[in-house]
This record gives structure tokens, sequence and C-alpha cells, in this order.
């Protein structure tokens, strides 16, 4: 493990708890927890989260791919995150994978996948409206539902994959929070950081084809799902914006976006995750707004 995954571990872990201190399920949601939906009981399992006064009824879902950096961070760290977003309505999918580098690239991609199938096979069990399902991702993790969503739209790249999502779907939008949207690695001092973290995620650390394949502009096509970009002030990734803006505009993806900056505090890399921040209540609501506006029935 690179010095930089160590490092990662350690602060970030640090900065949730601190984030999350004092939050606990709110009496107005029910939770289904350590559900397995792979084979490995450590890695691949996930939480379902409901209105506890929804009852039976079906309602849209959303589906959380957590951030980290591809190397920390699991569902434990996003609960509270995610059932702030059930409480808007949705039944809530929250759900760890695999993490490098004890798992390269694609582990990630091919749980996300397996976790969507789950979600098919246990629609009815856990109220889920299939004709409505969306999707969060933020950071690395966006990245991840960004390759997600290509797979699903683009059969070209989907066919470099053992592995496939369910067939014939596509997230009725999806929501990408400070995400990587390009990997770059080289000698040079400024790209330490995503280089070393690449030589933690990439089999052969970054060789052209591995990086073609996680360039997600290279592969995005008209058929990608409407797409709600944010970032922020303070964002280290707020750089990689005009680039997926303008090959949107160019394959004519409905998306909005959104640049938040506050007076009173910075708002940093993944500020939405910190439910206790009017800021990040503000983007959490107008992201599930956007999501509505694709619900075909009354909400």
């Amino acid at each position: 493990m690179s010095e930089i995954s160590e490092k990662i571990r350690k602060n970030f872990g640090s900065t949730d708890a601190k984030r999350d201190e004092g939050l606990e399920t709110p009496e107005t949601v029910v939770r289904f927890d350590d559900i397995i939906y792979g084979t490995d009981p450590v890695w691949q399992s996930l939480d379902v989260y409901r209105l506890v006064n929804a009852g039976d009824e079906k309602l849209p879902v959303v589906v959380s791919v957590h951030g980290g950096g591809w190397v920390y961070r699991d569902k434990s760290r996003y609960q509270y995150y995610c059932m702030s977003l059930a409480e808007r309505g949705f039944a809530v999918v929250n759900f760890s994978y695999r993490l490098a580098p004890e798992h390269k690239f694609p582990a990630p991609l091919e749980d996300t996948c397996m976790v969507f199938s789950w979600i098919q096979i246990h629609a009815e069990k856990y109220g889920f409206d299939m004709a409505h399902i969306f999707a969060v991702g933020d950071s690395a993790g966006g990245h991840t539902l960004a390759l997600f969503c290509v797979m699903c739209t683009n059969p070209d790249y989907c066919s470099r994959y053992i592995f496939s999502p369910p067939k014939d779907f596509v997230p009725a939008a999806v929501a990408l929070n400070c995400a990587v949207h390009q990997i770059t690695v080289s000698d040079k001092p400024k790209d330490k950081f995503s280089t070393d973290l690449m030589t933690d995620y990439l089999e052969h650390k970054g060789n052209s084809e591995e990086l073609s394949l996680v360039n997600v502009s290279e592969w995005i096509t008209k058929e990608f799902p409407p797409t709600f970009l944010m970032t922020a002030e303070d964002d280290f990734l707020k750089y990689q914006i005009p680039d997926i803006v303008s090959v949107m505009i160019q394959k004519n993806v409905p998306f909005a976006v959104r640049y938040y900056k506050a007076e009173d505090e910075k708002l940093g890399h993944v500020f939405h995750l910190d439910i206790k921040n009017a800021h990040a209540r503000q983007c959490n609501d107008e992201e599930c707004a956007f999501f509505k506006e694709y619900i075909k029935s009354n909400f």
C-alpha cells in the first residue's frame, strides 16, 4: 500500500468520525442492515433504508456509491447521509464494495453491477419502484458510478468486461458529486497523488489501456442518463467539471451543474455528506428535486 493510501485511510477516518459525531438513526427511518449481496461478507454487504410511515408502498430508489479514493470507506461512513436521503421519500441502498490495494480495478465496478442486480431480484421484498432507480456517487464513488452508467449505455465499453449490469437497465438519473472523471499518471510532482493512488488501484499502475478504461469522458454517449453535477469552491477536484460538461453538451446528455459557494464558511470536497450543515442540506434537497423531475407519476 502506498503512503498516500495509508494517509487517506487515517486522515479521512478521523474527519468522518468527527463529522458524524452524535448522529443517530432517525425515528422516521426503518433500516435493514448487513445484507450480503455477493460472496464476501466483509466487503459485499449493503443496508436498505425506508421511511417508517411508507409501509409497503413501492418507493423510488437511490443507490449510493461511496467515495474514499478507491482505498477507504464503507457503508458505515455513509449511513447518516443515506438515511437523510431516505427521509426525503426514497428507498436508499447503501453498500460497501471491495477496496484497493487489496482488490484492484475493476472490483468496485463489478460490485456495483452486483448491487443493481440484487435490487432487481429483491424489489418486491424491499418495496423498490423499479421504474425509478436513481444513484448518487461522490469522488471516487462518482467515478465508479459514471463508469457503471457507461456500461449500461455503451455496448462497446461493456464488452470489455466479463461481468455486466442488469440487462436493458439504465438509471433514471444520477448525481455525480465532486466526482473524478479523468485520471492521469506521470512523473511530475503535481501528479504524485493520483499516480500513487493508481499504483494501488490499477493492476498495471495506469498503462494506456487502463487509463482509457477509467476515462469517463471517452465513453459517454447520448444514452448516458440525466446527470446532476456538483462541485464547490474549495473542492480540489472542481477543475474536472468543465471537461465532463463539454462532453455532455456534445453528446446531448441532459444535465444540471451546481457550483456551491458560501460566504460564512469554506465548502470543500464532498461537503454534502455533512448533514448537520445547512449548505449540505440545500445541495441534497436540490439533487433529490432533480431526481423527482424524472418520476413519471405523482410523488
